[in-house]
């Protein structure tokens, strides 16, 4: 298997995309033969534009060939449950004396890991692992919590930025709209006129990308932020602490 010289990622991808529909005709017991697949999987991350820019290359149908899964915000409730064990009995460690000990978790700092993460899984891991390695004793305080994000808040900022900076302008200008009016008044009529629309169907296939593709909003009667962390960047301090 070789790719074009100078193809870059589109160039593997195609060369994946043949390997993984490649099949051989192979013998079986009986004198009969089937067609086998190779044994191969092939898992593809941190390529957010994957499928937009794949189906839109001529001559690429590989990009049919990978299912895409968007990774979305998680549900404060689920991430409350990931951090129950932390809490209650805690986590069990080595003690550095042969035996184990365990590192438990108050429950103010795990809902301040709630609140500072916005539901977003890279910043759940990020805030998780600095508040870990902030203390040294064996209960993570909120103290902890807290002066750990303050080492991640940036990271945490560039996040988000790298996520709207991915974005056209009309869908960066319509989450700006969106984020400015107050949660129990975001219909769809109301954000059209935010961003300069007359009609909401102006707004329709904006507002039709950034949830079924893009995963950043759920459309309802009342427009509401999947994506949590987009929601509070440009109308509040986060990810500022005090």
């Amino acid at each position: 298997m070789s790719t074009v010289p100078g193809s870059g990622v589109g160039g593997v991808l195609i060369a994946l995309g043949d390997a993984i529909t490649h099949q051989e005709t192979v013998p079986v017991p009986g004198g009969a033969q089937v067609e086998r697949s190779l044994p191969i999987a092939v898992y593809l991350t941190g390529l957010p534009d994957f499928e937009d820019r794949a189906g839109a290359q001529k001559g690429a149908p590989f990009a049919r060939r990978f299912k895409t899964t968007v990774l979305t915000a998680i549900d404060d409730t689920d991430i409350e449950t990931a951090l129950r064990e932390f809490v209650i009995p805690g986590r069990e460690v080595p003690d550095g004396e042969g035996g184990l000990g365990r590192v438990r978790m108050e429950v103010g700092a795990a809902a301040a890991v709630v609140d500072l993460c916005r539901g977003e899984p890279f910043l759940f891991q990020s805030a998780g692992e600095r508040a870990w390695y902030t203390g040294t004793g064996t209960t993570i305080t909120r103290e902890d919590v807290i002066s750990g994000w303050r080492g991640a808040r940036r990271e945490a900022a560039a996040h988000v930025e790298r996520i709207l900076g991915r974005l056209p302008q009309r869908e960066r200008a319509f989450l700006q709209a969106m984020a400015e009016i107050s949660p129990e008044e975001r219909e769809p009529t109301r954000i059209a006129g935010e961003v300069g629309y007359s009609e909401a169907s102006e707004a329709g296939p904006t507002s039709r990308r950034l949830d079924t593709v893009r995963g950043i909003i759920d459309r309802g009667r009342l427009y509401t932020f999947r994506h949590r962390a987009i929601e509070a960047y440009p109308t509040s301090d986060w990810p500022a602490v005090g």
